[in-house]
């Protein structure tokens, strides 16, 4: 397969799973199994070209924040507050080494795992509202703490899904789930940029390795472009629906890589 294929399957696949809660690191490291494996330098910044695709999706909202009205001020203060607890969080564990190897059978358990949470989060939502109990579309700073240690927990365990742990946080603290969608999307901005930014700053005091920027460009393009579009949809679907059919993906998904671990 020629190089520059892979890396465009890799971008879809970046582009499809960086906004849905089904964890994009883990199924990019499981596809690297089939196709040409890459850097983690190389997973990082692909990221970040998937989250600029929100940008332009959320332009009411981040005006407003740029505005510093007083509710755009309350919001980037939230975002501020979860972004800061997962950057000085991520530092450390990065500083002391901290973080699990990323191979499949972590993957898969942390997937099951994150497929049940969804499946409880979406019970305990149901239950509420047979109660009488609407879900709050506004953010308690509970809350915003909440999303900041559910970031590390998904930067710790491969295949948690960054924006799987902080909207079943969201969900199981009364937040609704387009209230909850929204601010995952947009404190994944600084918190992914972030994260690409340092990536690359060490590949540069380390010399720059040999990374081919021109394969990282492409793919961080292609993530951009479907993500775009995945982000607009899912926007549109929450509206709706629930998180109930991510739960059982991410369930089915974790066991079948099971199935393929116990057969290799």
């Amino acid at each position: 397969m020629p190089d520059w294929l892979a890396i465009v399957l890799l971008g879809v696949i970046e582009g499809v799973t960086e906004f849905l809660p089904v964890s994009s690191t883990g199924h990019l490291l499981l596809a690297q199994r089939w196709l040409p494996a890459q850097t983690d330098l190389f997973n990082i910044v692909i990221q970040c070209g998937a989250v600029l695709a929100v940008l332009p999706l959320f332009r009411a909202r981040i005006t407003a924040m740029l505005s510093m009205s007083s509710e755009g001020r309350a919001y980037a203060a939230r975002v501020a507050v979860a972004f800061g607890i997962t950057a000085v969080g991520g530092l450390t564990l990065d500083k002391l080494g901290v973080g699990l190897p990323d191979e499949v059978l972590p993957i898969a358990i942390a997937l099951v795992v994150g497929g049940v949470a969804f499946l409880v989060a979406e019970r305990v939502v149901s239950s509420r509202a047979a109660a009488g109990k609407q879900a709050s579309s506004s953010l308690a700073w509970i809350v915003v703490v909440a999303v900041g240690f559910a970031q590390l927990l998904a930067a710790v365990f491969p295949g948690t899904s960054r924006s799987g742990a902080t909207i079943v946080v969201m969900l199981l603290l009364g937040v609704s789930r387009v209230a909850a969608t929204e601010f995952t999307f947009l404190v994944g901005i600084p918190t992914i940029l972030a994260a690409g930014g340092y990536k690359i700053l060490k590949a540069i005091k380390a010399g720059g390795g040999s990374e081919d920027w021109t394969m990282v460009a492409l793919g961080s393009a292609v993530a951009a472009v479907v993500s775009f579009v995945v982000v607009k949809w899912l926007l549109g679907y929450v509206q709706t629906h629930s998180f109930r059919a991510f739960g059982v993906y991410r369930v089915v998904v974790g066991v079948i890589f099971f199935a393929v671990l116990a057969l290799s």
